[in-house]
């Protein structure tokens, strides 16, 4: 089946509702032009606060807000709930789950993924962290652990269930090992009186020679420090070696049994089949020339984490971060109209306008501009940011309620386990699930 529009107007379909495809359809607004937006969500997921959804401090639909209802009101948009197979670019076309769709322009804003680098038992027995789904299932993981620990009598025992093992010091490592360290100093004893927060171990291990390697060195530091006081063994320079669901083996001939292990030491970005493989690069991305268009293409385009964009000023590409995403974004869409108008295009610029980190309560990292800083003020400014970065009213909210209930009590969040998690049909502990 063929879905035919019958618009005088030029179709741009966007393919992903991340924070690079919201940008493109937002300033096409008005424009004249048909917009479709094509996602296996119906929802834009804010994952930078995935973690707090994995540990239980906030619930998923307060990090999500339903691409529908964001452009509500806008008259050339519309959203399509399907999944995309190839894209066909000799027929500007692409291929999806409820048939195929007719472009004049195509934006790939399709993100990226968790690179396990080819272990397949990696893969296999680890716990990625890139969407909700996954948040939820990690969730679950924690909890159900924790849960088994509670039965088992001896501290040996109860080791592999209560030691949780990251990988990847990047934001996303540095984040959650600090939530979890915040978990066991304040919640344990108080969810479990049967454990001691001592049984609880967290681990951070990175294979380059510091943490938040994208950051400055006094972030790096100042991260480290943070963590170390709060009772995480930080691990750098060293590599994983194997991982077999119930001991991970590391270069320096350490071994820990955990059934937790979180990898967040990668990433790849998602291209649809029918690019060419000849104009991919490192992580899977997909190269661009300077107005984001894909190589070889008049009219297909690509943003975000899926996109490489080499040059002198950068030869590896752009950083993977929301903000590189949502400047792509503002780009195409202005280089679309320009085209249209046949008007002459501008190279993309990036304006870095800095990084932030939280460890913990008061604990954070900045790095805006000149400006580096570190502690309180540095988590009052990250707070704010990713506050008002939330998609819907009613989620900043609801967001802003729980960190203050979390801030005054040191226990917030539900904590529920809604639904067992299970990996190759058996939960960790080897049974089958049973719901109630």
């Amino acid at each position: 089946m063929e879905l035919k529009d019958k618009s005088k107007f030029p179709k741009v379909v966007i393919i992903g509702g991340g924070f690079g495809g919201l940008q493109v359809a937002r300033k096409l607004k008005d424009m004249p032009v048909e917009i479709l937006m094509v996602d296996k969500h119906n929802y834009h997921t804010f994952q930078p606060l995935l973690y707090q959804v994995a540990i239980g401090s906030l619930e998923a639909d307060s990090i999500a807000f339903s691409l529908r209802k964001n452009f509500a009101g806008q008259k050339n948009f519309r959203f399509r709930n399907a999944e995309v197979t190839k894209v066909n670019p000799e027929k500007n076309t692409i291929d999806t789950t409820i048939g195929e769709i007719a472009y004049d322009y195509l934006v790939l804003a399709t993100g990226s993924t968790t690179n396990f680098f080819g272990d397949k038992d990696i893969e296999r027995f680890s716990m990625p962290m890139k969407s909700i789904p996954e948040a939820l299932n990690l969730r679950s993981l924690i909890l159900q652990n924790i849960e088994e620990a509670v039965l088992l009598n001896t501290k040996e025992e109860r080791a592999p269930y209560l030691n949780f093992v990251l990988v990847g010091a990047g934001p996303t490592g540095v984040e959650l090992s600090g939530a979890l360290a915040e978990l066991r100093n304040h919640i344990l004893d108080k969810d479990y009186p049967e454990l001691h927060k001592d049984h609880m171990k967290v681990y951070l291990v990175e294979f380059q020679p510091r943490v938040l390697g994208s950051m400055s060195e006094q972030a790096s530091k100042g991260a480290r420090e943070f963590l170390t006081k709060m009772g995480v063994e930080v691990l750098v320079n060293t590599k994983v070696e194997s991982y077999d669901g119930n001991e991970i083996k590391l270069g320096d001939g350490k071994t820990i049994p955990t059934k937790n292990v979180i990898w967040s030491a990668g990433v790849m970005g998602v291209i649809p089949h029918g690019i060419s493989k000849n104009i991919v690069e490192r992580g899977n991305r997909i190269r661009v020339d300077s107005v984001c268009r894909v190589v070889g293409f008049s009219n297909i385009f690509a943003i975000g984490d899926v996109a490489a964009m080499i040059t002198d000023e950068t030869p590896k590409g752009h950083p993977g971060v929301a903000q590189v995403a949502i400047q792509m974004g503002n780009h195409v869409a202005k280089t679309i109209v320009q085209i249209i108008n046949s008007e002459p295009t501008a190279p993309f610029k990036y304006f870095d306008k800095g990084s932030l980190a939280t460890i913990g309560r008061n604990k954070a990292v900045a790095d805006l501009g000149k400006l580096k800083f570190q502690g309180f003020f540095a988590w009052l400014i990250w707070m704010f940011v990713h506050l008002v970065s939330l998609l819907g009213f009613r989620n900043k909210i609801i967001v802003f309620i729980n960190w203050s209930l979390s801030y005054l009590t040191y226990n917030g969040g539900a904590r529920l386990i809604i639904r067992r998690f299970v990996k190759g049909g058996v939960t960790q502990n080897g049974h089958m699930p049973k719901d109630n």
